[in-house]
């Protein structure tokens, strides 16, 4: 019984997240109109991260900092998981120069793998808390 609790409770989680990327994506689509004339000569790219990453000032001057080295300018936050960046596509020269940075990243803090099994691991967790209460109140009685 306690593994359909977790079952569900992981496919609710992933369903939710899955329909808020998309939620994320459309926005983003809507937010980010170009022209012609406004794509000539640069390129764009959004960096994001499972966490509130760039809710703590520090965080977000650190990757504009680091994304600059590579020529990349701050368009605009999205929200405290989301940032776009612009560069001039000359700027793709230098990248073979570049030493310990990614001009393409688009991912910052948490990796999937580690935000999954901290979300699984905090499940299994609070499954076995509560099957260790039930198995103690039933003990009691």
């Amino acid at each position: 019984m306690s593994g359909a609790i977790v079952g569900a409770t992981a496919g609710a989680g992933a369903a939710a997240a899955a329909a808020a990327a998309a939620r994320m994506r459309e926005e983003e689509e809507k937010l980010t109109t170009y022209n012609k004339d406004e794509l000539d000569g640069w390129e764009f790219k959004i960096i994001r991260s499972y966490s509130t990453y760039f809710k703590k000032y520090e965080n977000l001057k650190k990757v504009c900092d680091d994304e600059a080295q590579a020529g990349w300018e701050m368009v605009e936050k999205f929200d405290d998981y989301r940032v776009r960046f612009k560069r001039p596509t000359a700027k793709r020269r230098n990248d073979q120069f570049l030493q310990g940075i990614d001009p393409y990243r688009t991912l910052v803090g948490w990796s999937s793998g580690r935000l999954v099994g901290t979300i699984v691991g905090a499940t299994l967790l609070g499954a076995g808390v509560i099957l260790a209460l039930v198995l103690f109140l039933k003990a009691a009685h």
